[in-house]
């Protein structure tokens, strides 16, 4: 990976998707769906990268629910 941070907090209705480019060999995986969207571009060859990030996020997801906090209907 290119040496870059980005910062972005996520809410409720953050949205995602994955954009193909077959022709090129790569895929676009886009967080965000405001003004501003962050994307990870992966080339043919990174598939593990992917699953190693979506591993991740799952685990974080899967401490975010042991935290407490209010209640989804206080929110």
């Amino acid at each position: 990976m290119n040496d870059i941070t980005v910062t972005a907090y996520l809410a409720p209705d953050t949205r995602t998707r994955v954009v193909i480019y077959a022709d090129h060999d790569f895929v676009s995986v886009r967080i965000g769906g405001g003004p501003v969207d962050v994307a990870l571009i992966a080339p043919a060859g990174t598939a593990d990268v992917l699953r190693a990030i979506a591993a991740a996020a799952d685990q974080a997801a899967r401490e975010l629910d042991t935290l407490p906090g209010l209640a989804e209907e206080d929110a």
